[in-house]
């Protein structure tokens, strides 16, 4: 059973890094709050900073015509909101937003371009970080379309679990629907067969995580094959 580690006092990315370029980078870095439901980034806006959450959680979502969101992707401490300026671009094509509030460490997107080219062990770091968020993006897609709404469910209450590093965290049916991109009474529905299982308790818009060794075996396949992706590309956490 995989069990998230204490909560780390610093994004986990900004801490493997060497000291020396820890130094380059500290003077650029502003500790923000992450407000509940605050959008950091609109699809198609230029992209004025990236952040580095220490606690919380962002959702990337895109947007369909119809108006219902999709989740693409749930960062945390373990990584960075802003990859497009890795790859070069200049504007985010989909949106990010606070689903758990905590705080960050927020960047000017000049200057951490600029710090890309004085920090080689940083820039080699965010693309391995690229590529485990790629694979997040996709694996996720694929469960979208193969696994039931209870498996997915399960996944997702695990992979914020890892990020919150607490058990208890805030949470509507509305929210979970639209990040799963289900309506309320099938989310409903699958959270209610967890919570008869006894792997989750929710009342009141919060969910507890009551078995976590059961709740991993309630998801499918595609918990483990993210976080061991990441763990691969990026390093395990502790």
């Amino acid at each position: 059973m995989h069990m998230p580690t204490k909560e780390p006092q610093i994004n986990r990315l900004l801490g493997a890094l060497p000291p020396e370029e820890m130094e380059i980078l500290r003077p650029h870095l502003q500790q923000v709050p992450l407000i509940f439901r605050e959008r950091l980034y609109e699809a198609g806006e230029p992209i004025r900073h990236v952040w580095f959450p220490n606690s919380g959680v962002v959702s990337m979502i895109t947007e369909l015509a119809e108006g219902d969101p999709v989740e693409l992707a749930t960062i945390g401490p373990e990584g960075m909101v802003g990859i497009a300026l890795i790859l070069g671009s200049e504007r985010m094509e989909n949106v990010a937003f606070n689903q758990i509030a905590g705080d960050a460490l927020r960047m000017d997107a000049a200057q951490f371009r600029s710090s890309l080219e004085r920090c080689p062990a940083l820039h080699r770091l965010l693309l391995r970080y690229t590529a485990a968020l790629m694979q997040q993006i996709s694996q996720g897609a694929a469960c979208n379309r193969m696994h039931t709404v209870e498996e997915r469910c399960a996944r997702w209450l695990l992979m914020t679990h890892d990020r919150v590093y607490t058990p208890n965290f805030l949470l509507t049916q509305e929210f979970l629907g639209q990040m799963l991109g289900v309506r309320r009474p099938t989310v409903s529905l699958a959270a209610g067969m967890l919570q008869k299982a006894g792997l989750i308790h929710y009342s009141r818009g919060e969910i507890t995580i009551c078995d976590r060794e059961g709740l991993e075996a309630a998801a499918c396949e595609c918990y483990e094959v993210i976080r061991k992706e990441f763990e691969r590309l990026v390093g395990a956490p502790g």
